[in-house]
């Protein structure tokens, strides 16, 4: 690789000492490429026939003003205002705060819950729509997403829905109840999925935007799908599974324009944190390193509102935590 690079920046200089003062209209770019002619017939195009090219290196022009390479290239991003967004869980904690975000940034949100007076209520105040939902359905989930689609352009779906369990593997009463384990990993993680190829699925069908993406994906770990504490075997399960299946599903969906992130929620403010006792809630934020404090709904959001808007992320989770790292208990 080093040849590439260094042919490139050669040509750079060559480029600006002399195609600059010939006010050139053409741009010249690297690429791994070992076709003679096309280095030749570049070259005899620019005038540039004595510039010595890397091995692995060829000129390719691309026809741009010249005045591009003075000022910022035109950023293209998601625009939100007008599209149509999904979020399971969108009933209360870090949904609620997500679909209000995007509304108020001009989204038309579809909350996906199973509270549905909460639901209800949220979307009247937001001015979407609620659809009663049971993430690990097919059907509700196909229902959804329908009503998602009747809404307008579907660019997003945030998944939140989920619970969170504590129990050890052997624990005081034996051994840890089995259908607990497979309703944590089902809700959590095939539900999660379960909406992920069915939102896709209608957004492969969508007109690329400027940023020539056709959607975007945001699925809700935890850090404890790296620092799984005792008694969390079936969450850190589920969540870890979220984190594991980022990749490929994004690597999947790379030829359809569409990406796929997760977040990793450290300790949050959500309604469940906040019907603790105080001094318990204290604890918990002086554990966070910087700044100590419990997460909101509202953080969450944000960052839900960048990724989406930030076309270059795909394939990752993001800690979302202030640097807390969680301790076995």
């Amino acid at each position: 690789w080093c040849k590439p690079l260094a042919a490139a920046l050669q040509l750079r200089r060559q480029f600006f000492e002399t195609v600059i003062d010939k006010a050139c209209t053409h741009y010249l770019a690297c690429v791994a490429c070992n076709t003679a002619a096309h280095q030749a017939t570049s070259r005899a195009q620019l005038g540039l026939n004595s510039v010595k090219l890397g091995d692995n290196c060829a000129v390719v022009d691309v026809n741009v003003n010249v005045n591009l390479l003075h000022h910022p290239i035109e950023e293209f991003f998601m625009d939100i205002n007008g599209k149509v967004f999904i979020v399971t869980g969108g009933a209360s904690g870090l949904g609620e705060g997500t679909a209000r975000m995007l509304a108020a940034k001009g989204g038309k949100v579809v909350i996906a819950d199973m509270q549905a007076d909460k639901g209800e209520a949220v979307a009247k105040e937001i001015g979407g729509a609620f659809v009663k939902c049971d993430v690990t359905s097919e059907a509700d989930g196909q229902a959804v997403v329908a009503k998602a689609v009747s809404m307008g352009k579907l660019m997003g779906l945030v998944n939140c829905a989920g619970i969170a369990t504590g129990e050890k593997t052997v624990g005081k009463n034996g051994a840890h109840n089995f259908e607990g384990f497979k309703k944590t990993v089902t809700i959590n993680l095939i539900g999660s999925f379960n909406m992920i190829r069915l939102a896709a699925e209608a957004m492969c069908k969508n007109e690329p935007e400027a940023t020539m993406e056709r959607g975007c994906l945001i699925s809700t770990a935890s850090v404890a799908a790296f620092d799984g504490q005792i008694g969390q075997a079936a969450y850190s399960a589920s969540k870890g599974g979220i984190v594991g299946m980022t990749l490929p599903i994004a690597r999947d969906l790379a030829r359809n324009g569409i990406r796929n992130m997760t977040i990793a929620p450290g300790i949050m403010g959500t309604p469940m944190m906040f019907g603790m006792a105080q001094d318990v809630q204290d604890a918990l934020a002086a554990a966070v390193p910087f700044p100590s404090r419990l997460g909101t709904p509202q953080d969450y959001a944000k960052l839900a509102l960048h990724i989406f808007e930030n076309d270059l992320l795909n394939g990752e989770t993001i800690r979302l935590d202030g640097a807390i790292r969680l301790a076995p208990k």
